[in-house]
């Protein structure tokens, strides 16, 4: 179900959460609430990406259909 470009996606969200809680505890709350800002960027990008190359599945299965 998950592709490899997925597991980018979900790791680099991950981490960055680990890295703002690391950052919330050890050096400084406003740099883990800034790195924390990234967490669901990084999955709404991820979602638009997916969202894009279904869209783009969709057409071409379309196409050929009608062809």
């Amino acid at each position: 179900m998950f592709k490899k470009l997925d597991h980018y996606f979900l790791s680099a969200a991950f981490f960055s959460f680990v890295a703002s809680v690391s950052l919330w505890f050890l050096v400084n709350r406003d740099y883990g609430v800034y790195v924390g800002i990234w967490v669901p960027s990084i999955l709404s990008l991820w979602v638009g990406i997916r969202v894009c190359l279904l869209s783009c599945a969709t057409a071409n299965l379309n196409q050929k259909k009608q062809s």
